[in-house]
């Protein structure tokens, strides 16, 4: 199902087709949404586990529809020199990604932005019911 952004959010597209399915008017299948730019409570290990696991995403190609970044998790597509590049390939390999713009505001990052676009809250209540799942981290 396809879904515009509204309210105070940049107008930028969420929905499209699910992933490899080719057939417009299907519910996308995954809404992955980063809250933190590191896996687990300590910092050091969490963030050679985050790159771990957008490798092993890309590897295996099991990638959600759209990635929806916000709190810390903006400095993934923003200032993570190590991170940035992985997600880039995820994008060019049909992921749609979002980074919360009052994150980015937050942060200071909002002209350091690398990979994606600029994204509001809003999509991530229209992703709860556009998605057949919808994943927080």
């Amino acid at each position: 199902m396809q879904s515009e952004s509204r309210g105070t959010g940049c107008g930028a597209h969420v929905g499209g087709t699910e992933q490899g399915q080719g057939s417009a008017g299907k519910e996308q299948s995954l809404l992955l949404i980063m809250g933190t730019d590191v896996l687990g409570k300590e910092d050091a290990i969490g963030k050679v586990l985050v790159k771990g696991f957008f490798e092993t995403m890309k590897v295996h190609k099991q990638l959600p529809h759209t990635m929806f970044f916000l709190n810390a998790g903006v400095k993934l597509t923003t200032v993570n020199q190590e991170v940035v590049p992985i997600l880039q390939e995820i994008e060019a390999m049909g992921v749609e990604i979002y980074s919360c713009g009052t994150c980015l505001k937050h942060y200071d990052l909002e002209s350091e932005l690398k990979v994606g676009h600029r994204g509001a809250t809003n999509q991530i209540v229209e992703g709860l019911k556009d998605f057949n799942k919808v994943v927080w981290i």
